[in-house]
């Protein structure tokens, strides 16, 4: 991989600090973060290396996408660098320079959708809460108790539309007063703000915030953690605050309130992949697990790398919307963990994780061993 200055020496330094990047100068070059990254199980990557050449104003551009943001680098660091702001960072300028390499032009296909309609499918934005008729889901209204913000491939992906209809019922059965913005909603802008577009992701922010504001809008339910992680750690840099709650959250306080009845058994054996934006990065490790230790006759088993050790399932950090060969999946390891357990569900609370697990799983000559569910997919089959 031929690596290249992105602009000359002094400038590119410069402005690797003023995108956010000025942790580099703190790494020792002790090596800590190469030994946790999940790209180092698949090939080689190093994140060492990158932080190093960031420091002389040089990056391999082709190297800087592939960090996933998954942070188990920062678990490790020494000196708590930021790695993964460091690689946004490169990005932005990457993104300003126009310096996209083959694999990551699918990246510009995705601001044009995000800029036209709000999305980075692409999908005609009038049809964003299609995924709702037929379910009696109400348009948000002021008062409402909570807004159910479903984010945008449980709008359109049609494997994710099952996740939202399971959501919605489950509230439905808990007398819940909740509505959806719909039309009116935008990406909440996660991805792309870690692929360096940093105009389109305030650009989506504002406009969400606007929408969450004149709506009345105050508790607001999630079902990605990306979503989540946005809405409530990044949107206050707007100068506002709204209460986010996650739906694994939220399925164990109806449950534990009495809200939500169990009624029937689950006799599977489950294991339970933690997301990284729920649990490395927000530090929501137990209720997912809670909700399925309350479900009769569901053997909930641990994989060795769990909660602060998860495995990346490989789509952060943008990379939901880049191609991964297979030999290079860390969804394949984790599927593999999880049927060496002899797990027949592998239950998650991610969209971004159900979907490169199902990619993932017809690639495997025992495909039919294990099924992927959302923790509200579960849910619904027992109250």
């Amino acid at each position: 991989m031929e690596t290249v200055p992105l602009a000359p020496f002094q400038e590119i330094v410069e402005e690797v600090r003023a995108n956010g990047g000025d942790a580099f100068k703190y790494c020792y070059q002790c090596g800590l973060c190469d030994t946790v990254c999940p790209w180092n199980r698949v090939t080689a990557l190093s994140m060492r290396k990158l932080i190093r050449e960031a420091s002389f104003g040089l990056s391999e551009t082709d190297e800087i996408w592939r960090c996933t943001s998954c942070g188990k680098c920062l678990q490790r660091c020494p000196r708590e660098v930021q790695l993964v702001d460091v690689m946004v960072s490169l990005r932005r300028m990457a993104t300003e320079y126009g310096l996209f390499p083959p694999s990551v032009r699918p990246v510009r296909g995705v601001t044009v959708g995000l800029s036209e309609q709000g999305n980075p499918l692409g999908e005609e934005r009038e049809t964003r809460a299609d995924w709702a008729e037929g379910l009696s889901v109400k348009t948000f209204k002021e008062g409402m108790e909570i807004l159910y913000f479903p984010g945008c491939y449980l709008c359109y992906d049609p494997r994710l539309q099952k996740v939202a209809a399971a959501t919605v019922n489950l509230l439905h059965k808990a007398g819940v007063d909740f509505g959806i913005l719909g039309v009116q909603e935008n990406c909440c802008g996660e991805s792309i703000r870690k692929t360096g577009n940093e105009p389109i992701f305030k650009r989506l922010a504002r406009e969400n915030i606007k929408t969450f504001v004149e709506n009345g809008v105050k508790k607001i339910l999630v079902s990605s953690p990306h979503c989540y992680h946005t809405f409530k750690n990044e949107y206050p840099e707007f100068m506002v605050n709204f209460e986010v709650v996650h739906t694994s959250e939220y399925m164990f306080q109806l449950v534990d309130e009495g809200r939500l009845k169990i009624t029937k058994e689950y006799g599977k054996k489950v294991t339970y992949h933690d997301p990284c934006y729920l649990g490395r990065h927000n530090g929501i490790f137990d209720e997912p697990r809670e909700v399925l230790n309350k479900v009769p006759g569901l053997k909930l088993q641990e994989m060795a790398e769990s909660r602060e050790d998860s495995l990346c399932c490989g789509m952060g950090g943008g990379r939901i919307w880049l191609e991964t060969p297979k030999e290079e999946r860390f969804s394949i390891l984790r599927l593999k963990q999880a049927t060496d357990l002899g797990a027949e569900v592998l239950a998650t609370a991610c969209p971004y994780c159900i979907s490169q697990f199902e990619d993932s799983r017809l690639t495997l000559t025992n495909s039919e061993v294990i099924q992927i569910k959302d923790i509200t997919e579960i849910l619904q089959e027992v109250v």
